[in-house]
Parts: C-alpha cells; structure tokens; sequence
C-alpha cells in the first residue's frame, strides 16, 4: 500500500450560518417585563373575586397617615378597567424592554424588578401626598410604568449610554411626556366616561423617580457601561 493512501479526505469547508439584522433584538421582548406585563393581565382576570372588585387593595392617602403602608405596593397589583391595565401592559413592554436589556449582569433580572417596583411605591407616596387624607382608593401600575418611560428617555442613546439628566434631549423628552401627562390628567374624567379619574400625580412622581434613579440602577445592573461622547 503506498503511505499516500493513508491519507483522509479533505472535509468540505460549512459556510458560516448567516449573521442576524442588527433590527432583529427589537421584535425580542426580554423575559421578565413579559412575565410582569401578562402577569397584570392574568390578575386582572381574578380581579372580581377580590372584596370590593380588589379596591380594597388600593392605595387610599388615608391609610399612610394610620401607618399602614401595604397599600403602596398591592394598589400596582389592581387595575381599574381593561382599558386600563391594556395600556399598562402594552407600555411596559414597550418601556421596560430597554430597561432589561441594559440590566444585563445576572441579577439584571431582580434589579428590574426592584425598579419596578420603587417607581411603583415613589408614585404612590407621590400621589398620596397631593391628596394627604383621601379615603378614594387609587389602582394601577402606571406608576411604576411611568418610571420606565423615564429610564428609557436616558437610555436612547444606544447599548451602554446613559445621557446625562439635563441633557437637552432629555428635558425636551420629559416635558412632552408631562404635558401629555397633565392633559390626560385634566381630561380623566372624560376619558374615563366619568367612573373615575387618572392619577396623572402618580404619573410624574412615577416619572421622576425612573428619570433619577435610572443612574444608580445603571451603575448596579449594567456591563456594557460607556461615557457618552461630548457634543
């Protein structure tokens, strides 16, 4: 046998499996705002069996002055209407998703969470205090929502890049946000067919607090951290 009829068969070379879009992260919705935004729906669907339609677990001013708190965190658990927790929903996928794609450490997942939740509770104080004594119960995660859409403002500049607080882009975004926000708020009423009203002051203190807090929760839950660059 001649030493050259040992030898094995060139392999034929694979082509390399096509590179995704760079579009393509935009149709895939993280995890966890998923799980929080069909988790709202899924209780609101058990909602009714809950004493008072589940207004018993909304915030009322009043109960904070008594010491009792709870409310600030079960009123985001409770919504008002379908039209409500819909657009809730609907928001926090579409707010929430930049949010958990710049927590990406491997507790980005709870940190989410936890921001959700603080903008939650900030709204409510928020809202608690304008109306210091109320016995009207207040419902709904917005927010919380709202605080997302104050993180996202500062987190459009790309993977990584936190603009900074008054950079003229965010303020220009923020007072958009809040003037639509006060005219919804003025209009609650109509909006609502006069069954209740919108709680635009949790809107902005829910706001403010994502606005804010964004930067710390950056630092915590984010790798790809970047300076942006000056103008």
């Amino acid at each position: 046998m001649h030493p050259e009829d040992n030898r094995s068969e060139p392999r034929p070379v694979e082509p390399a499996p096509p590179k995704s879009s760079g579009s393509e992260p935009i149709f895939k919705i993280p995890f966890v705002p998923l799980v929080v935004a069909v988790g709202l729906v899924g209780l609101f669907m058990t909602q009714s069996g809950l004493g008072q339609g589940g207004m018993e677990m909304g915030l009322r001013p009043v109960d904070l002055s008594y010491g009792y708190v709870g409310g600030l965190f079960t009123h985001m658990l409770v919504h008002g209407s379908w039209a409500h927790v819909i657009m809730n929903a609907v928001a926090l996928l579409a707010f929430g998703t930049p949010v958990a794609r710049d927590f990406d450490k491997g507790m980005g997942p709870i940190g989410w969470l936890l921001f959700f939740i603080v903008c939650g509770v900030l709204g409510g104080i928020g809202y608690a205090l304008v109306h210091w004594g109320s016995y009207t119960p207040m419902v709904g995660a917005s927010g919380a929502v709202f605080g997302m859409i104050g993180a996202s403002l500062r987190l459009m500049a790309g993977p990584g890049l936190l603009i900074p607080l008054f950079h003229p882009v965010v303020l220009r975004g923020a007072a958009a946000w809040m003037a639509v926000n006060l005219v919804t708020g003025l209009l609650g009423s109509l909006l609502t067919g006069g069954e209740a009203g919108i709680a635009w002051e949790a809107h902005a203190f829910g706001f403010l607090a994502g606005i804010i807090l964004i930067a710390p929760f950056h630092q915590l839950f984010s790798r790809k951290i970047h300076r942006m660059p000056r103008s």
